[in-house]
């Protein structure tokens, strides 16, 4: 398809918030489509995590290999330039066979850094790391939370006080450099991809009906198995609270119920508001994208998304010509 039209080749970029059906899109359209996927998730990186990060299983990759899952161990750290450096690479491959790179995942910032490049940051300090989650063990989040608000108020407002992973970076870029995230991500190193984007973002028509599908989706993960595969990976032994992978939602509050600090209650609630909260982050990125088409529920996803590559696709080439 995308040689026939000339001009740059065509990538086509799934998005949507988690529990959405973007999986379910991607594999019917690789069925319809020359497409090869490429996973943009920043959970799905991991080896070891299957059942709480939904991925997919032996059944569905037979029929749809996913690039970029299960290439990194869960005490691993996997930067955005990291992830920029690889989707590059399979991208690269992908089109070299005359295929279409299906980008499939809700990991915003991946993203942004293949649209747009990588911001001047510097890479993580594991010894600010563990000081700042010290504190934070000792002060609570909600603490460094005003902490940034002082130094950063732009990122304090776009971080939500819950999301630890996202407050401890801040606060270190800021330590590392002196200088604000926010202000770090505005100097950002201009980018052209070299292919067109087809951007397409799938989600419920009604935020309840995504409310309803995270709470089966996590509660099935329970009857799959998942307290059972975090104590697995605890007890490796080389795992610690404060690794990314282990803040992914769902084991962070699996963690403390394991730990006691949580009653299987507390853990149950905590997990899938925290999930509805990172629905609601993502959706709030997503409408701040520009030339997204929405596929929601009103009509069938599949026809919608074909139809949009058929018109949108011939269209963003003839107007890069």
């Amino acid at each position: 398809m995308s040689e026939a039209v000339g001009g740059p080749p065509l990538v086509i970029a799934l998005m949507g918030p988690t529990a959405a059906g973007k999986t379910e899109l991607a594999v019917d359209l690789v069925a319809c489509l020359p497409c090869k996927i490429i996973s943009v998730d920043s959970a799905l990186i991991y080896r070891g995590m299957d059942i709480g990060t939904a991925k997919p299983g032996p059944e569905i990759l037979s029929r749809a290999p996913h690039r970029l899952l299960d290439i990194c161990d869960p005490s691993e750290t996997y930067s955005a330039a990291r992830f920029c450096a690889d989707a590059e690479r399979e991208i690269a491959a992908i089109l070299a066979r005359g295929r279409i790179p299906l980008l499939v995942g809700g990991s915003g910032l991946y993203f942004r850094v293949l649209q747009q490049g990588l911001s001047p940051l510097p890479g993580a300090d594991s010894a600010v790391r563990v000081r700042l989650a010290t504190e934070a063990s000792t002060q609570g989040w909600a603490v460094l939370h005003q902490r940034l608000a002082a130094v950063d108020p732009a990122s304090a407002r776009r971080i939500h006080p819950n999301d630890s992973q996202r407050i401890q970076r801040a606060l270190e870029v800021y330590e590392l450099t002196g200088r604000p995230l926010s202000e770090l991500i505005g100097a950002r190193r201009h980018r052209v991809p070299p292919y067109r984007v087809l951007k397409l973002a799938r989600a419920p028509a009604e935020r309840t009906i995504l409310h309803q599908r995270i709470e089966r989706r996590f509660l099935g993960m329970l009857d799959l198995g998942l307290e059972a595969e975090v104590r697995t990976l605890w007890a490796r032994g080389d795992l610690t609270p404060e690794l990314p992978s282990m803040r992914c939602v769902g084991y962070r509050q699996m963690l403390k119920y394991l730990f006691a600090e949580y009653t299987f209650d507390v853990m149950l609630h905590c997990a899938i508001s925290a999930t509805r909260q990172l629905a609601k982050r993502q959706l709030t990125w997503l409408r701040s994208e520009p030339d997204v088409h929405w596929i929601l529920d009103r009509e069938d996803p599949l026809d919608r998304a074909l139809h949009l590559v058929k018109t949108e696709g011939l269209r963003i080439a003839s107007i890069g010509k």
